[in-house]
């Protein structure tokens, strides 16, 4: 053995020790548990695999691919150290002696990410082994069958049929509920809930009433056009890999991820807006995927149709749009003639909707305490942790709130409390008042930066932290309304409500198929992919995420709560898209690489002999 193999080896056991501290810290496990001596020779023994296989493919080692490792491990490695540092160190006293425990930990977390993400990087960067693996994976030279994508399409909508027999109509929360009302013309408008979301389940709703007579029925009839346009974006994503030569049993795998991970059909299901928002996101993300190869009409017209309907079925949806359309000019300056008046005519026409067609109808906007969630929280995280403020400052705060009871009001996790406590005080004082506010809440934040770091952490943590535990689809039946409509369920009995609880609650049972149903592991996967195109040299795929990162952080910056799976459901439907988008490449063909890539090898066998 020589020199640089012992250094080699004595830095894999200094990685692999802090890593098993780490994750010992991380399991709550005590020191002297056999599974921590486990943890030490499984990271040893991988890590020495990592080394070995990165000295062979030094094309993975490239300075691109560290900084971006290292990048990447480090967010990872300080997600979980801000949930989680106070268990860490809390038996601990000495400052001296947290520091080092929380140093070592964060070290631990960090090797054993900077090493697999370089392990990752090593096989997503290889294009030509990559891309050969995908086409051996997927039956070789196999055709594409004609109608797969439409057998996929139906076959989603055959997986989720019993979830709609079950809860026909469809499942309606009271958000829906209000937008019912609406349609019924019992309240006036509001785009408290997308106003375009409300006119089109409107317009199935009173087409159904038509057909049926049936209040019941008519709202089933906007259920099943639900069901059938997320299948559809479903049936766009594959046809858009199709035209990427990706194998017809990648495609039915991605099917299977729709229709068999029972979310997606509750979701189907149920009546928000939040659902066709996610699929027009991703009809949006395959728009772009397809224009690299052709922009014809059918490529913009898709373009232009998802990008004004993401405007317009979330509040957030249009601001996260504005903030993608300087990079879209800049990514599409040499198109510049197709594509900047697409992108001009979605935003000159989501305006027109939103403002003077809204304003003529005499819809109600959202009220402005709606969207300051998080400011909110944070200054009464303040206020509970009894700071210290100034007679202005607290005259400010008195003159809008009631701070009487403001401990038992304050969740953490849940905004609402804190907004309707404004609702109920001197809102129109706060609107009128925005510049004083705004710097009350700057002033509480430079003194007591703590508290603000921890009120955005737990208002937050579920949509990044990747162990954060959430019910995911557990809404049922409708919700109490004299409005008409019931819950007249067309399958029920014993044996389907258990299957369905057991369908459900699986995801919170089982390792590894848990994964996906955490939002913090779907964001550290847009993460990867989004780093995975710098290692890949593959920059011009940034604009594929781009649109899903932008929504992203509009819902990092206004979440009523932490832990709400709809809000990012746009994410989690796409990540298929994400997962595809990063390893096929770009503007090629699976099947046409392959060809040379088998002639190539050809030429050089012979060569050789």
């Amino acid at each position: 053995m020589n020199t640089k193999d012992l250094a080699l080896i004595l830095l894999n056991t200094g990685e692999s020790f802090f890593t098993s501290w780490a994750f010992m810290k991380a399991g709550n496990m005590e020191p002297g548990n056999l599974l921590t001596g486990v943890i030490f020779l499984l990271a040893f023994f991988l890590y020495r695999h990592i080394s070995l296989r990165l000295s062979a493919k030094t094309f993975a080692y490239t300075r691109t691919a560290r900084r971006c490792a290292i990048v990447l491990a480090a967010v990872y490695a300080m997600f979980y150290m801000l949930m989680d540092y106070r268990r860490y160190i809390a038996t601990l006293t000495s400052r001296l002696y947290q520091i080092v425990v929380l140093s070592a930990v964060f070290v631990g977390f960090f090797i054993c990410f900077y090493k697999l993400l370089l392990l990752l990087f090593s096989y997503s960067g290889d294009k030509k082994t990559l891309a050969r693996f995908l086409y051996r994976l997927g039956g070789g030279g196999c055709p594409v069958p004609g109608h797969l994508c439409l057998y996929c399409f139906a076959g989603c909508l055959l997986c989720w049929l019993p979830y709609f027999l079950y809860q026909y109509p469809g499942v309606m929360t009271p958000d829906s509920i209000n937008q019912l009302e609406q349609a019924l013309g019992v309240i006036g408008y509001n785009n408290h809930h997308p106003f375009v979301h409300t006119m089109i389940f409107s317009l199935f709703y009173h087409a159904g009433y038509f057909l049926f007579g049936d209040m019941t029925a008519a709202v089933s009839l906007y259920t099943f056009f639900q069901m059938c346009f997320l299948a559809f974006s479903i049936y766009y994503l594959l046809k858009t890999l199709e035209r990427y030569c990706v194998r017809p049993y990648i495609l039915v795998i991605i099917t299977l991820f729709y229709a068999l991970v029972p979310y997606h059909a509750v979701f189907a299901v149920t009546v928000w807006k939040d659902i066709p928002f996610a699929a027009v996101v991703m009809l949006f993300g395959c728009s772009i995927f397809r224009m690299v190869m052709k922009q014809g009409p059918a490529e913009i017209g898709m373009f232009v149709f998802s990008g004004i309907m993401i405007c317009l079925l979330r509040s957030n949806g249009w601001y996260g749009f504005l903030f993608c359309v300087p990079f879209l000019l800049y990514a599409y300056r040499r198109q510049a003639g197709r594509m900047f008046p697409a992108i001009a005519g979605i935003v000159l026409t989501a305006a027109l909707v939103k403002y003077p067609v809204m304003n003529i109808l005499h819809v109600t906007q959202p009220d402005l305490i709606e969207s300051l969630s998080i400011p909110t929280q944070q200054i009464a995280a303040v206020l509970c942790n009894d700071r210290e403020l100034d007679s202005e400052q607290r005259a400010l705060v008195e003159h809008v709130i009631d701070t009487t009871y403001i401990k038992e009001l304050y969740n953490p996790g849940f905004a609402d409390n804190m907004k309707e406590l404004v609702r109920a005080g001197d809102q129109a004082y706060l609107a009128a008042h925005k510049w004083e506010y705004f710097k009350l809440w700057a002033q509480l934040g430079m003194a007591y930066p703590a508290d603000y770091l921890r009120a955005y952490i737990d208002q937050t943590c579920g949509y990044w932290y990747p162990d954060s535990f959430y019910l995911v689809a557990e809404g049922e039946g409708v919700s109490a309304t004299k409005l008409g409509v019931s819950h007249k369920p067309l399958i029920r009995g014993p044996v389907v409500v258990k299957v369905k609880e057991i369908a459900l609650k699986m995801g919170g049972m089982l390792p590894m198929y848990g994964l996906l149903w955490s939002m913090g592991v779907a964001f550290c996967f847009l993460l990867f992919c989004i780093a995975n195109a710098f290692v890949r040299q593959e920059k011009e795929k940034l604009i594929l995420y781009l649109p899903s990162f932008a929504l992203y952080l509009t819902v990092m910056i206004a979440t009523p709560v932490a832990t709400d799976f709809r809000y990012v459901y746009f994410m989690v439907f796409s990540v298929p898209f994400y997962l595809m988008a990063a390893l096929v490449e770009i503007g090629g063909c699976e099947k046409q690489r392959m060809k040379e890539a088998d002639a190539a090898d050809n030429v050089q066998e012979k060569n050789n002999d």
